[in-house]
């Protein structure tokens, strides 16, 4: 009988260890994702300014652009579709035909002179506003990009 109950007492243990394993694994999960949701939601709110500062005047206040002559930012495919391409043109500029939301735009964006900080700020407000939705842009990739353009 003692060792039934031992055994009883075993597994009920086990179960409780299991079941605060899991609990403690979701908080550390769920700690993890609030930490990166506050590096986006800052890292935004410094792009938001050099946003102001720098790309405001040709791609508009809600990222519209102006038809035919300056793509849009809100709701772009082009943006959206290739990371380091968008990392590339902020550092050295774009020119030349590109296709935004099926519309064709032949243009020219100069290099911005941002530095990699400024960078991933502005690449994470603009794609996380206006209805998109990305991955954070960290420091490092765009260290990584620009290193592979020497």
């Amino acid at each position: 009988m003692i060792t039934w109950l031992h055994e009883k007492l075993k597994k009920l243990l086990m179960k409780k260890f299991k079941i605060v394993f899991a609990l403690l694994a979701l908080f550390v999960i769920s700690v993890a994702f609030k930490s990166q949701d506050v590096a986006l939601k800052q890292s935004m709110n410094d792009g938001k300014e050099v946003y102001a500062g720098l790309c405001i005047a040709c791609h508009l206040s809600e990222g519209q652009g102006i038809a035919n002559v300056f793509p849009p930012l809100a709701k772009s495919d082009y943006l959206m579709d290739d990371l380091d391409r968008s990392i590339k043109q902020l550092i050295e500029g774009s020119s030349g035909e590109m296709v935004v939301n099926g519309t064709k735009y032949n243009g020219a964006m100069p290099a911005t002179g941002l530095d990699d900080k400024d960078i991933a700020n502005v690449l994470n407000y603009v794609r996380n506003s206006w209805g998109n939705k990305g991955d954070i842009v960290k420091v490092d990739k765009v260290k990584k990009v620009r290193a592979s353009l020497k």
